[in-house]
Order: structure tokens, then sequence, then C-alpha cells
């Protein structure tokens, strides 16, 4: 359905969109995940055709978008990370507006609106005033506004950013309708657990690049230390090489800890570390790992009375492949939020 070619955007001197390609299938959900500042909004902007690229292009349905192309834009939804109301108005009143916007009138007009509000959940405070709304009642009513016109298409660029975590839910409960209902969603998040919950596909920018564009189960391949096990010993043993605990990849002060060097030295295991309990390992085997390390704790005379077992989380690997947490990038050049038909 959408193609993303080569897309390079430039502020000033610096670079928001380096390069980015990606592909977005007829009903699939990509997740578009990055670090403030990563080119995730600037490059919703250029899919959306209201930020005109540099370099490379988009089209949607086979077709070039353009700032200009009407006819494109009224088969894609927006709901901008700023909201897009007015709050002097009613919530009915809003969507009269924007559903005018895209040429909707009469009965049509009132059917497409009244679907809105009941799938948003705002059918009885269609009358009142936006600004007696609350920030979640705020996102959900932005989202309702992008779905008047029936798109195909619909960008979503962190709907849920700042609301409590029951309009959070409730959010996601709509875009989990418009999914089912064989929409497709492309959704810019900080919120993994959303990523996972929601998405089909998952594509991580970082400095304006795709590092990775996979199923979630694809990313957790990504990352090599993708199983954490934890060994909780008894009694005494629990401490001892207490001091030690922040020594943990082979070589690097195991060998202060015989236990921590002898678990080092393992087949499979690629990291160790001591726990308040115990020992903390990383293993690329976890049945083959996990067997081996219970061996050689046995063989040391130490007792196990639990073993606790993660998998890596989808933050873990966001981290690992950009190098720094959520928020830590540089902030990008303001993209004007417009709504347009």
């Amino acid at each position: 359905m959408l193609s993303i070619s080569h897309l390079k955007k430039h502020y000033g001197g610096r670079t928001a969109v380096d390069d980015v390609s990606f592909e977005v299938r007829a009903g699939e959900t990509i997740g578009l995940l990055g670090p403030n500042g990563a080119g995730k909004t600037t490059t919703l902007s250029m899919m959306s055709g209201l930020v005109q690229p540099d370099g490379g292009w988009v089209s949607f349905g086979g077709e070039r978008v353009h700032q200009d192309a009407a006819s494109l834009k009224r088969r894609v939804g927006l709901v901008p990370q700023d909201l897009a109301l007015f709050d002097e108005l009613s919530a009915w009143a809003n969507l009269e507006l924007f559903g005018g916007l895209y040429g909707l009138t009469g009965r049509t007009l009132e059917q497409r609106a009244e679907a809105a509000l009941g799938l948003v959940g705002l059918s009885s405070r269609r009358a009142d005033r936006v600004k007696h709304f609350s920030g979640g009642m705020k996102r959900r009513l932005n989202i309702a506004g992008a779905l008047l016109h029936d798109p195909e298409l619909i960008l979503l660029d962190e709907p849920t950013v700042g609301v409590d975590p029951q309009s959070r839910n409730a959010i996601f409960e709509n875009l989990e309708q418009l999914k089912a209902r064989g929409k497709t969603l492309v959704y810019t998040t900080h919120y993994m657990e959303e990523a996972e919950r929601l998405c089909d596909r998952i594509v991580i920018i970082d400095h304006g690049r795709v590092v990775a564009n996979d199923t979630v189960h694809g990313l957790h391949r990504l990352l090599p230390n993708s199983r954490s096990v934890e060994l909780q010993f008894d009694g005494a043993a629990a401490h001892a090489g207490a001091a030690d605990a922040g020594a943990a990849h082979p070589g690097a002060g195991a060998a202060q800890d015989p236990l921590l060097a002898a678990l080092a030295s393992l087949p499979g295991i690629s990291a160790v570390s001591r726990s308040e309990a115990g020992v903390r390992l990383e293993t690329d085997d976890f049945a083959a790992g996990l067997a081996r390390a219970l061996d050689c704790v046995a063989r040391a005379g130490v007792r196990v009375v639990s073993v606790q077992s993660s998998r890596a989380t989808l933050e873990d690997i966001f981290i690992t492949l950009t190098g720094h947490g959520l928020r830590d990038a540089p902030v990008a050049a303001p993209v004007a939020a417009k709504v347009s038909p």
C-alpha cells in the first residue's frame, strides 16, 4: 500500500531523516519507534504529504505523494501529536468542521460523526465544549477527527502520550478495533508494550536512519543475550562474593570470584554477575546453558533454591540497537501539525 524510498530531510545543517526506506502492506500495523529527535515525526509528515522531502519519495498505491496531492490525502487519516482541536467548539462541532474539510455533508457527515464518537466512547459528550475535556478525551476526539472520511491508511503520531492509564487503554482498544476492521496503521510510540501488543512489524529509527525492520519475534533474534537467568542460592552462599557484584563479562573481574569465573567459562554463557541472592547470567541457549550452570554450581557445593528466567524485552532490544534510552536524543526541529484534506 505504502512505499517509503530513500527519504531525506534537512533542517539547516542538521539531518533529521537520512535515507529512510520501508514498506507498509494493506491491513498491516507498523510501529515506528525511536528516541526523540530520531526522525519519526518528520518521516510521518513526509508520508502524509505535509512536508516535502529533500530526497527520496513516498508512493501510496503506486502513486507519488506530494504536498498538493489532495486526492491521495483523502485516503489517509492523520492523528498528529499536537492536538488539532478547537477548544471553544463542542466535540460535535469539531467533527462537523473536519468532516466538511473532506467534503462530507448532510446525513453522510452525521452518520460518520456519530460512528466516530461511538468508537472513541464520547457519544454522551458530543455537545460539550472541548475545553472542558480531559487530556485523554481530547486525544480520543483527535483520533475521531481522523476517521470521518473512512481512510484506508491511518497515521498516528504518539496518540497516547501524556494521558492516564485508563485513557491509554481506551485509545488502544480503539486502535485494535480499527485493526480488526482491516485498516492499515502506522503508529509512532514511546511505549514498548503498546508496540508489542498492536504491531505486526516494527521499524526502529535512530539518528534519522532505519536500524531495524522486523516482527517482534524477529527483533528478539537480533539480541545476542536473549535470555536472562537468576540462580538464587541457599544461606551464606547467596552473599559470597557480593563485593564483586559489578563484575559481569568473562574475564572482567570474574577471576576474583571462583564461582563467577567457572560460570563465565561455560559454553553458551555470555555474561555473569552477582545478584543479591545468588548469580545472574545471560545465555544464548537457555536449556543447555541452564543445565551447565546448575551442574557447575552443584560441583562448587552451592545449593540452588530458586531459578528465575526472563526473556529480553523490546526495550532491551531497542537500547541495544540504539545505544541509549528512549528520550536521550536531541529534539528535532518542530514540524507543524496541520490537518489538510
